[in-house]
């Protein structure tokens, strides 16, 4: 905000003479403010002080995010609640995962704490969190179409894709899975996937093989309930499944009847996301994450959670 306001006033589309300053809340939208008129030049001088407080006051503001992680000693996480072994209320009713594991190193290594909120997932992609969380360590993929409202300063790591299928289910390759129900999470790349419309964003993209065409695709908040809907017999709800590999291990090992199909499908770079307007907040959590891969932290996170290094690209 404070960058674009500057920016306004040097190329003269906020003008000195009548600056329109807008605060949130409906009831100020419209409220306007008038400046000061550049009519004599004793008003000039006042302007050109004014002004330069203006650009100074904007100037200290700067990294409005970090600043506030570092004087609050707080740094709130946005995340799921129901997508184990990432993100999960534990036995002691507390947030825990993978994700939230390096959530809370992030934040130690910021000097905070780590507070967790729990907002739907497409409210996260949306972007424009204002001051209600500060980051998303939550397996995101970045793609283009995110990347128009979120910056994604480190991957972390990097996830296969799978399709998996009831235990008892006759499908047993690609060929079986063509024209099947096929249930993905509703917004996730899976369901991308299974559109044939998966774009993932910068250096990390890679060429997709679309190898399925699914015969109908089920929108679902999240894995689990695809797991539940699995577990209940191969085809009467659904056909199979496209999810995270580990999700999906997860699941076997909570007793879901389900086995895997065929090799991944595809390996996504999974990357923290925060909102768009602090630089220094974006720079501060790529060196962090640098520091966590260099010194072995974030595989011992993976192996812990996983039992495998995911953090290593494929």
């Amino acid at each position: 905000m404070y960058n674009r306001m500057l920016h306004c006033f040097a190329t003269g589309e906020i003008s000195p003479k009548k600056a329109v300053i807008t605060t949130a809340g409906p009831s100020n939208k419209n409220k306007q403010r008038e400046g000061l008129s550049m009519r004599s030049p004793g008003k000039f001088f006042m302007l050109t002080a004014a002004l330069t407080a203006t650009i100074s006051s904007f100037s200290a503001q700067a990294g409005e995010v970090l600043d506030r992680i570092i004087s609050t000693k707080t740094m709130t996480l946005a995340c799921d609640a129901d997508y184990p072994p990432q993100s999960f209320l534990n036995d002691k009713n507390e947030m825990d995962g993978f994700d939230v594991a390096v959530a809370r190193e992030i934040a130690k290594r910021l000097g905070a704490e780590l507070k967790v909120v729990t907002p739907a997932w497409e409210i996260i992609t949306a972007g424009g969190w204002g001051e209600r969380w500060d980051i998303s360590v939550g397996s995101m993929t970045p793609t283009q179409k995110r990347a128009e409202v979120l910056e994604f300063p480190a991957v972390y790591y990097y996830t296969p894709a799978s399709f998996a299928v009831h235990s008892k289910s006759e499908i047993a390759s690609y060929d079986d899975l063509q024209g099947k129900n096929i249930g993905a999470c509703g917004g996730c790349t899976t369901e991308s996937y299974l559109k044939g419309d998966l774009l993932i964003e910068g250096a990390e993209a890679q060429a997709i093989d679309y190898a399925v065409k699914p015969g109908k695709i089920h929108s679902y908040e999240t894995d689990t309930n695809i797991f539940d809907d699995l577990r209940i017999g191969p085809g009467l709800r659904l056909d199979a499944t496209l999810s995270p590999l580990p999700t999906i291990h997860e699941a076997i090992a909570n007793n879901y009847p389900l086995k895997v199909v065929g090799e991944p499908v595809y390996y996504e770079p999974l990357a923290i996301a925060v909102d768009k307007g602090d630089p220094e907040f974006s720079a501060k959590v790529t060196e962090i994450v640098d520091e966590m891969r260099k010194d072995g932290t974030l595989t011992y996170i993976s192996m812990k959670w996983y039992g495998y290094d995911y953090t290593i690209k494929k």
